[in-house]
This record gives structure tokens, sequence and C-alpha cells, in this order.
């Protein structure tokens, strides 16, 4: 395997490892309904996970590069960057858009 398809093959798991909780996709879909931008406070007050918890599923969607955070006074703003969503998404699906060889 060749480097790039490592880097390729690690931000797929990253990406899809975020997806794979319904919290994470509820934060993600609530963020692109609200234009794209909130507070960690607004994020966490649409569930009844406790704070630690919620800290954990925005690391994790940063960590994949679905959202990007910054610092406004207190307030830590979460903003969505959907690019890794479609680049590992459609690339993803893309392998799978051609019919395969046949076995002979």
């Amino acid at each position: 395997m060749t480097a790039r398809g490592g880097r390729e093959l690690d931000e797929l798991d990253r990406v899809f490892t975020a997806l794979a909780h319904h919290s994470r996709r509820t934060i993600l879909l609530v963020l692109h309904l609200r234009g794209g931008e909130m507070t960690s406070g607004e994020i966490a007050a649409r569930f009844d996970h406790s704070w630690p918890t919620i800290t954990r599923h925005l690391g994790i969607l940063e960590q994949a590069g679905l959202v990007h955070v910054s610092t406004r006074g207190r307030e830590r703003v979460y903003q969505l960057d959907s690019d890794p969503l479609f680049g590992v998404g459609v690339q993803w699906l893309n392998r799978f858009s051609r019919r395969p060889p046949h076995p002979r």
C-alpha cells in the first residue's frame, strides 16, 4: 500500500468513525440547518448528554475535520466543514459506481 493510500484510508476511517454515532450525525445536521455555526453551549442545549459527552463528540468531529473551532471571548464556536464529508463520501461511493468484472 502506498503512503497516499494509507492517508486516504486514515481520512476515511476518521470521517466514518465520526459519522458512526447518532449524536455526532445530529450535531452535523443541526450545524448545517443553523447556518453552519453554533457555540458549544448552543449545541449542548440540544442534547440530554453530560457536558463531557458533548465535548468528546465535538472533539471526534474536529479530529475528522468536519468542524473547526474558534474562540470568541469565552465561547467556543463550532463551524461546519462539509468538504471532508463530500471528499471521503464521494470517493468511497465512486468505488461502487461501476460493476465489478465478472469472475471467470
